[in-house]
């Protein structure tokens, strides 16, 4: 199974070369990333339960340089990234499909966007960080040209500001790095999570080591992740990018952030995240509340749902502040369901836009007397962004919140469950101006998703919302031993 698993990660660049030799694009694009979506599922089912290490590994020596550095291109996936690779392959699958057959130099278009997807897969699948953090730049750099290009309303100044934002996380995560890796004894210096593993359970890294390491690795996965203050680029490059590209980075490329911390911070700085938790919880909080109140008082569609994903990425920070196993699960649960949701509201936002002509809430109403499947669709997404019982959002928010109940104050927890009054009145509010009340007599005729080839991506993804949320087991049992194993250490 290790080699299905490199043909997953190169089956996208295939495609691009393929589609850069003359074949169809969108054709060709969609194949790979169906096939990919198989693929996964296949080493899903084959996949051990209960086992806490990697599987299907796969290493090629890729670079040394004596005991200064040593990388190698090692790939494998255990419960933690095999999970994140069905996001991945399940969100791009619905990010090609709904790619306008009219889309302008699709050409161009759909190799850029593979890339992506490419390189969200090596971020994931990666067991050597430094290809990890390669493989993040390798998908941000095609993001900033379609975002640039194809993108909406300011979308120059959203690019400009996204490169120069993620630039400088880049720069503090890479410094980051190259601290922890020196800081390793020099005859065990490793790039390799598992060989990094055997060192630092032998000779655990020194607590004053830990806590400088533990802010710079913060700084630039907070950055990537979207966390308050350095949040800004997020909402106005998500608003600005094409549905699929906003699909692809608020649905899969933040979780990168995420990851980075679970993979590093947890098992091999937990003297770090304890001496920093106080400011931790402050920036986590003011992504929730802060930016939960900067979100009601969105006018447009595409910003409202930048700003929710950026308030939501404070409910996965403060499962990993919790340090639990409760609150870790709930953090994997929730980036998944995170993922699904968020992908499959920029996917309508894409829609509506295109059918209605604009996203403002002024110039929209009473979308779903035409559009009643869409609408039907959109209710889906936004109940599950609320946290609504029996949709995936909650039943990650609910190991969070159970989870930070008993390792914070109270009031944490009681700040933290406003966010989801705080969701509930943005999303219903969105819910009305666009979808119900008088249509406006300026609102151009438009159709409904007729075909099943329009709706299957939609519905692929809210599906994902209903089944994680009444049977969120499908993931715990192979995030649990991943868990139990990080906070081992």
């Amino acid at each position: 199974m290790s080699e299905l698993l490199i043909v997953i990660l190169i089956a996208p660049v295939l495609a691009c070369l393929g589609i850069a030799a003359g074949l169809p694009a969108k054709k060709t694009a969609l194949m790979t990333v169906l096939f990919n979506l198989v693929a996964s599922l296949l080493l899903a089912f084959k996949f051990q339960i209960g086992s806490a290490g990697y599987q299907f590994v796969s290493s090629i020596p890729a670079m040394s340089l004596g005991n200064y550095f040593n990388t190698n291109l090692k790939f494998g996936v255990d419960g933690l990234s095999l999970l994140l690779l069905l996001l991945t392959t399940v969100v791009s699958a619905a990010a090609v499909a709904v790619v306008p057959n009219d889309i302008k130099r699709p050409r161009e278009f759909f190799i850029l966007l593979l890339l992506v997807v490419s390189g969200a897969l090596g971020a994931f699948l990666s067991i050597d960080l430094f290809f990890l953090y390669i493989f993040h730049e390798i998908a941000l750099i095609p993001t900033f040209i379609l975002v640039g290009v194809w993108g909406n309303q300011d979308r120059k100044f959203a690019a400009i500001q996204m490169t120069i934002y993620l630039t400088l996380g880049s720069m503090v995560l890479l410094a980051g790095l190259l601290g922890f890796y020196f800081a390793m004894p020099e005859n065990v210096r490793s790039f390799d999570l598992e060989e990094i593993r055997v060192a630092l359970t032998a000779s655990p890294l020194a607590a004053s080591v830990q806590g400088w390491i533990y802010l710079l690795l913060l700084g630039g996965f907070g950055i990537l992740a979207s966390l308050c203050p350095f949040h800004t680029w997020a909402p106005a490059g998500d608003a600005a990018a094409p549905a699929p590209v906003a699909m692809l980075h608020a649905g899969v490329l933040k979780k990168v952030g995420i990851y980075g911390l679970l993979r590093l911070a947890v098992p091999f700085l937990h003297a770090g995240v304890h001496q920093y938790v106080d400011l931790f919880l402050i920036l986590i909080l003011l992504n929730v509340i802060y930016i939960g109140v900067v979100t009601i008082w969105q006018k447009e569609l595409g910003f409202m749902l930048g700003y929710s994903s950026v308030m939501h990425m404070g409910m996965l920070f403060l499962g990993i502040a919790s340090m639990s196993v409760l609150g870790l699960t709930g953090t994997v649960i929730l980036m998944l369901a995170h993922g699904f949701d968020i992908a499959l509201l920029f996917a309508l936002n894409g829609e509506i836009r295109r059918r209605a002509g604009s996203t403002h809430f002024a110039d929209l109403g009473g979308l779903a007397q035409r559009m009643p499947k869409l609408a039907f669709l959109f209710v889906i997404g936004g109940l599950a962004s609320l946290g609504m019982p029996g949709l995936a959002n909650f039943a990650g928010e609910i190991h969070v919140f159970f989870a930070a109940w008993k390792a914070f104050p109270w009031w944490v927890t009681v700040l933290a469950v406003w966010g989801i009054v705080i969701s509930a009145i943005y999303i219903l509010r969105a819910v009305r101006n666009i979808f119900f009340g008088d249509v406006p007599s300026t609102l151009p005729q438009s159709e409904d998703l007729v075909k099943w080839s329009q709706r299957w991506p939609f519905v692929m993804l809210a599906l994902a919302l209903i089944v994680i949320g009444f049977y969120p087991r499908i993931l715990t049992v192979f995030v649990q031993p991943v868990v139990n194993s990080l906070l081992g250490l």
